[in-house]
């Protein structure tokens, strides 16, 4: 087991992010690159009105051919097989995707955070928690949030989130100097 309190190398500055999942992989290798710039373009096209108006059509064109191949096994082979294959390959377009969009929210989220005073930076990182350091956290936030609607709102203290992170034992991890602010 890592222990999360040891200072982190350069190197592992970026270990949170998959490679795989960084906007910065697809530069790297010109397969990746275009793999990238194939799955947007499909995912956009995929979410698209002519994209759904042509899977209507499809299934409309089977359902039509129906009585012709009098509704046999290879004619439902045909739009099940279909579908499968279509499907198979949309899971991994759309989860190039997802991990994508999911890096630049968390590195926004990060900026966010980082640039606000009063917000905690011992949650920058945090989708790198364990399931159970999340739970806690969410706890203690739920207690806050208890406390501020039953009117100790005045009793909080200034950097409520640290507070919260406190409450939940969570573990902390150092924060890159240009992260901190003080």
């Amino acid at each position: 087991m890592k222990d999360r309190n040891a200072t982190p190398s350069p190197t592992d500055e970026l270990a949170t992010v998959p490679d795989a999942a960084s906007p910065a992989y697809a530069t790297r290798h010109p397969l990746s690159c275009a793999f990238d710039r194939f799955a947007s373009l499909v995912t956009r096209w995929a979410g698209s009105p002519a994209a759904f108006c042509m899977a209507v059509l499809t299934v409309l064109a089977w359902i039509v051919t129906g009585p012709i191949f009098h509704y046999s096994d290879g004619w439902q082979l045909v739009i099940n097989t279909g579908t499968t294959i279509v499907t198979f390959l949309m899971v991994f377009l759309i989860q190039q995707s997802q991990n994508k969009d999911s890096v630049a929210l968390h590195l926004k989220l990060n900026e966010l955070l980082s640039s606000h005073r009063a917000a905690s930076n011992q949650l920058i990182g945090i989708e790198d928690a364990s399931e159970e350091e999340l739970r806690r956290l969410a706890a203690a936030y739920l207690r806050l949030s208890t406390q501020a609607s039953a009117g100790d709102a005045a009793s909080q203290p200034v950097d409520a989130p640290a507070s919260a992170a406190a409450d939940a034992d969570r573990v902390k991890r150092p924060q890159p100097a240009e992260f901190q602010h003080g």
